[in-house]
């Protein structure tokens, strides 16, 4: 392979401290990339900007190519792999709840000022495709003020808003006790965990809560405890924090047990990520 193949395979992440509550990230060549099925806490859209892939979303799998926008609310299991060894690039924006919030609230489509999610996962829409491809590129470009890239993510949020209508039906299983026990792993996931704590805290029988957790989160509560020990390094890295403080942080033995696990859910080393 040659540095130039090598370069188009590597995920390239933006961040800009001014505009703290979005984050960029792109692959030009996505066949190497390879995600577990994983969750965020933030909402995540993106465009396929060329080539196919497999994408899952909660209880949906399906194939998606080039022109399509995919949608994943915070809490979402998803993953996007390629299909055997066909190409295929992305573009993916990360944007904080509290902000989204406000743009929701200013649009009026979130009247209890909750999250409103959508119940879409992808969409076709040219104006949204071409629209969150415009945002990307000025929000890279280093010679756009930042008032200018702040205006362009508000007016295309707005957009996706009216689009696509969020808080439509999501049928979500509403189990309290389970709402405790995923609380309670997110509160402590930098530690180890035994099942009875876990349990405890829930008022769940161990088979109980083996048995339904992941029909509901998607995840197995040990897979979830990981995810969100992912998160937590994320969220380290972005405030420059280095690779062996934050995998001792997270709850990891060390940095390579760290690097093994970030690249299984974040398709990109923390060292990649944290540049």
């Amino acid at each position: 392979m040659t540095a130039a193949e090598i370069n188009s395979t590597k995920p390239r992440f933006w961040r800009d401290d001014a505009l703290p509550f979005i984050e960029a990230r792109s692959v030009q060549d996505g066949r190497q990339v390879r995600y577990a099925r994983h969750s965020h806490e933030i909402f995540s859209i993106g465009v396929i900007s060329g080539g196919r892939c497999k994408y899952v979303n909660r209880t949906k799998s399906e194939h998606v190519g080039a022109g399509t926008v995919v949608l994943m609310n915070p809490g979402d299991v998803h993953a996007c792999n390629p299909i055997r060894d066909e190409p295929w690039s992305y573009r993916m924006l990360y944007i904080e709840i509290p902000w989204l919030r406000s743009i929701q609230e200013d649009h009026r489509v979130n009247s209890d000022r909750c999250f409103a999610p959508f119940s879409a996962i992808a969409t076709t829409r040219p104006e949204l495709y071409d629209g969150l491809n415009h945002l990307f590129e000025t929000l890279i470009d280093p010679q756009v003020e930042d008032l200018q890239k702040h205006s362009a993510a508000v007016s295309l949020m707005g957009i996706v808003q009216r689009r696509l209508n969020p808080g439509g039906p999501i049928h979500r299983e509403k189990q309290p006790s389970l709402d405790r026990a995923a609380e309670f792993i997110r509160h402590s996931c930098t530690r180890s965990l035994r099942l009875e704590e876990i349990c405890a805290e829930a008022n769940l029988s161990a088979s109980h809560l083996i048995r339904v957790f992941k029909n509901v989160y998607g995840l197995t509560p040990h897979a979830y405890q990981i995810n969100c020990r992912i998160e937590f390094c994320r969220s380290l890295l972005r405030r420059g924090q280095s690779i062996a403080d934050a995998a001792l942080a997270a709850g990891f033995s060390d940095q390579a047990h760290l690097q093994r696990t970030f690249k299984k859910i974040v398709a990109a080393t923390p060292g990649q990520y944290r540049a």
